[in-house]
């Protein structure tokens, strides 16, 4: 029988890729495989790819950045490892130290049991007789704690790959500990996003004029999104999740709206044109950062790999307005900024909503 203990398999993805970061071949700002990449290649579930992950953030290796993925991180300690319970020594026989001679001992003979440090056989009356070489995590968890890993994980890696055992992996506790302060997925989900709406607020005192508000309140909901791309996908506009700090926006859209003879019914739409724009660009942003992980391009390499075949399409001859458009841009190439098209979108809907809202109001 071998007496050979394997290594834990987080521990070898954690031991690659910390020896790829030692030898060079990662460099500091360099991503990280994600869990999802590392669970695929490595033949292990998300929760132990997110373990090994977080280890490596422990020992200073990597760090995670929003929207971005885990990086190596720009400086990483000389030395940071991670403390891990040591099991206790089993308890020895009693043997007394004291020399059978001790008479015979001179100034020049060391003492066998140095006075700096305690011994069973004589303790240090202040000391912890069983002291915990690593405190339990399970007692400090709580249920921000447990919130706030999910969405580091839903930021970094998408909703799709929350699981509640990854929480706790990320975490380092029991696979069922955070059971304790959540119910389940779906409450944690509701949670993560009751707290990702409550980080931005409004002003006390509102900007003047209507479309100053919607602009406010539409340009905090992107910064959101922007910041959390999952709160994209959480649910549909019929179905919109009754949580207070999602109806906080709401109520500030709302009340831009009062007061300028418009009925309710066309307050409630415009409230959600609004908030569908937001969410209409902010789609796209976790299927991105999804589609840049799996493929390991950027939009713009990828776009440079479909180029004979959009230059076949544009020759056809069968799309004269899609040919003269590409051929008018500027070296073929069309920079799409996500942020600049927001705000191209916000324009466009206000302006269109303006000549409904101050006609109204003037009746």
């Amino acid at each position: 029988m071998s007496g050979e203990v394997t290594e834990p398999p987080y521990r070898r993805i954690a031991a690659d890729i910390r020896r790829r970061v030692v030898e060079g071949e990662l460099s500091p700002g360099d991503r990280v495989p994600s869990t999802r990449r590392l669970a695929e290649q490595w033949g292990v579930a998300l929760a132990t790819a997110t373990r090994a992950l977080m280890e490596l953030r422990l020992e200073g290796y990597v760090e995670t950045r929003p929207r971005v993925g885990t990086v190596v991180a720009p400086h990483r300690p000389a030395s940071r490892p991670v403390q891990r319970p040591q099991p206790r020594p089993e308890p020895q026989p009693h043997h007394n130290p004291r020399p059978r001679h001790a008479a015979n001992r001179t100034a020049a003979t060391p003492s066998p049991r140095p006075v700096e440090r305690a011994t069973p056989e004589d303790p240090d009356p202040n000391s912890d007789p069983n002291p915990d070489p690593d405190p339990d995590p399970d007692a400090e968890l709580t249920r921000e704690r447990v919130v706030r890993a999910a969405i580091e994980i839903a930021d970094t890696e998408g909703l799709a790959a929350l699981s509640m055992r990854g929480v706790a992996a990320r975490l380092g506790v029991a696979a069922m500990s955070p059971y304790r302060h959540v119910g389940g997925k779906a409450q944690l989900v509701s949670l993560m996003a009751d707290t990702a709406y409550g980080e931005c607020g409004y002003p006390a005192t509102p900007p003047p004029g209507w479309r100053a508000r919607l602009e406010l309140g539409a340009r905090t909901l992107w910064r959101l999104h922007r910041r959390h791309p999952w709160l994209a996908h959480l649910s549909p506009l019929g179905r919109p999740p009754l949580l207070p700090n999602l109806l906080a926006h709401g109520e500030w859209l709302l009340g831009a709206l009062e007061g300028h003879g418009l009925d309710v019914v066309t307050m409630m739409d415009i409230h959600v044109l609004v908030f569908a724009h937001v969410q209409g660009m902010a789609v796209t942003l976790e299927r991105e950062a999804q589609a840049q992980a799996a493929t390991g391009r950027t939009d713009d390499e990828w776009m440079a790999t479909q180029q004979p075949t959009l230059s076949a399409l544009a020759a056809s001859g069968r799309y004269p307005a899609f040919s003269r458009t590409l051929g008018g841009l500027r070296d073929g190439d069309y920079d799409l900024d996500l942020d600049a098209l927001f705000e191209f979108g916000l324009t466009a809907l206000l302006d269109g909503l303006t000549p409904l809202v101050e006609r109204t109001g003037l009746r």
